[in-house]
């Protein structure tokens, strides 16, 4: 999910604009000034809508839209996203520091900010916390121990999924649907180097994630960039939870889906 620059920055370069024009307004007024400048009109107007857009943003949620197919079958290109930010807690403008309200779970889906490129933001899975053990064969993965549990639901029926087999994953007692091409399997290059993690061969390879950081995956385990490429996520970059699709102007059925 790649939105360049944080429009929750723009916000406030505009929220300041308008607020200084505002404040300017109602000083003149104070010293008697009646006829109301084309400039006051604009501020003062514009400066109550844009506050209340910005602290909902910041303190509340924000919305998104999917670019990629990287989380189908979970999520669909042309999904708008609700992202919680009280999941996590949310961040300060122009920074990134967050105030602290929750810590990731396995099984949700974070938008976070891009490790190699933090203007950048990307939207997976969290498999895996700090401490914790993971397994990974042929697509399927599996934490502390537990054996990696999957069924198959058979080929896919969306349009999306043809020619891909759809599974239902167990993870942590999480479950939800992930899309694997029979003619890859999982067997994507694995970017990361001992001691953190060892490969028993293509498509099979086990990690222990670091202090502060998480694994994270696509559902479409064949075709996403993830922890696999560039490493573990920082915890510290996790920008919201992915709590609803609010619309996809596509298929009217996705309108206020709840993802698993």
């Amino acid at each position: 999910m790649t939105i360049g620059f944080a429009f929750n920055e723009v916000l406030t370069l505009l929220a300041l604009v308008t607020g200084t024009l505002s404040l300017s307004w109602w000083l003149q007024r104070r010293r008697g000034r009646t006829d109301k400048p084309w400039w006051a009109h604009w501020g003062a107007d514009l400066f109550a809508v844009v506050l209340l857009v910005f602290t909902c943003r910041v303190a509340l949620a924000d919305w998104q839209r999917v670019p990629s197919s990287s989380m189908e079958p979970t999520l669909r290109v042309g999904d708008m996203l609700l992202i919680n930010h009280l999941a996590y807690g949310p961040r300060l403008p122009f920074t990134n520091t967050a105030v602290p309200m929750g810590r990731p779970e396995r099984g949700d889906i974070a938008v976070f900010r891009f490790p190699p490129d933090v203007s950048q933001f990307y939207v997976k899975r969290i498999v895996a916390l700090a401490g914790d053990r993971v397994t990974f064969r042929d697509g399927g993965v599996a934490v502390n121990g537990a054996p990696i549990a999957l069924k198959d639901l058979g080929w896919g029926a969306h349009e999306a999924d043809r020619g891909q087999r759809l599974l239902r994953e167990t993870v942590a007692g999480h479950e939800h649907e992930i899309k694997l091409n029979p003619f890859v399997l999982g067997r994507l290059p694995m970017g990361i180097a001992e001691p953190d993690c060892q490969s028993e061969r293509p498509g099979a390879w086990r990690c222990t994630v670091p202090a502060g950081h998480l694994l994270v995956l696509g559902d479409n385990r064949d075709n996403s960039a993830d922890s696999r490429s560039w490493g573990f996520l920082p915890e510290r970059e996790v920008y919201g939870r992915v709590d609803r699709v609010l619309f996809n102007y596509l298929e009217v059925n996705r309108w206020w889906h709840k993802p698993s």
